[in-house]
């Protein structure tokens, strides 16, 4: 095996892990292997972004609905290591996308009400990105009229909300994986509190790959009639959050030095979405 790089070595050596391969992410260094004879996974941070403290906002939900944790310091990570972890994706991929929102209904149920870790942002505070970009005033690479329409609706949201918890954040058919043991489970959040009609956007611009699909007007509200239905929540909100998410999701990818042209899928998402309400 190559050799390991220095952080990962000695994040294993702590926590007594063998680690028998490993990967690296875009942000993170994985190390896969055994602690005590059973299979686990090393996750270290490269920096620190939005999944920095995911060991305490995974400790947070408990277990329920998601991967365990057995070690944990900010930007490193000791988890279960889930076998086959085949990701929800494959379901889509399949045309079993009915199925496939049944399952991210379920673990979202089993995943609410729990109570954040210290110093967990909220909702409105990622409300911060539409003020950023409206602040670069040179900026034209999403239309400023769709950036200001979705700002208002997303604090319009933000500022109603009646119950709010922890949510993952960030959960959409690439981070819900299946356990022969546990079922199916989600991994890497984000973590954010909010009301749980805010979780549903990333899964409705969701797969990316398949973006065709996801953006047809008929998908979109076949998915959120499903899931506000099965977990008993305002369609209107989540709908109208899905739409404000969208914007948001594009200015950061723009943030994040991506490309993105007015032919961006989550852009033409937004753009069904206003059709949908209309």
């Amino acid at each position: 095996m190559t050799p390991l790089p220095e952080q990962l070595t000695l994040r294993a050596a702590q926590w007594n892990v063998a680690v028998l391969d490993c990967k690296e992410t875009e942000g993170s260094l994985l190390g896969y292997g055994l602690r005590s004879g059973n299979r686990v996974v090393l996750k270290i941070s490269k920096t620190a972004g939005d999944e920095w403290k995911s060991g305490d906002v995974l400790r947070a939900f408990q277990g329920s609905g998601t991967a365990r944790v057995l070690e944990s310091v900010d930007g490193a990570v000791l988890l279960e290591q889930l076998d086959p972890a085949t990701q929800l994706v494959e379901l889509v991929r399949q045309g079993r996308d009915e199925e496939a929102t049944a399952i991210c209904a379920r673990v979202i149920s089993q995943m609410a009400q729990h109570e954040p870790p210290a110093g967990c942002p909220t909702v409105l505070d990622w409300a911060r990105g539409f003020d950023r970009h409206l602040g670069q005033s040179n900026d034209l690479t999403i239309p400023t009229q769709l950036v200001e329409s979705a700002r208002e609706t997303y604090l319009r949201l933000a500022t109603s909300q009646k119950q709010t918890m922890l949510l993952h954040g960030d959960l959409h058919h690439y981070n819900v994986l299946y356990d022969s043991d546990r079922g199916w489970v989600a991994i890497d959040p984000k973590g954010v509190v909010g009301e749980l009609e805010y979780e549903l956007g990333a899964i409705i611009r969701n797969p990316f790959e398949l973006p065709d699909f996801y953006t047809s007007r008929t998908v979109v509200q076949r998915r959120l009639h499903q899931l506000t239905r099965v977990l008993g929540l305002d369609y209107d909100r989540a709908l109208s959050w899905t739409f404000a998410q969208a914007v948001l999701s594009v200015i950061w990818s723009v943030e994040d030095g991506f490309t993105v042209t007015p032919a961006h899928p989550v852009l033409r998402l937004a753009d069904a979405i206003i059709n949908v309400a209309s």
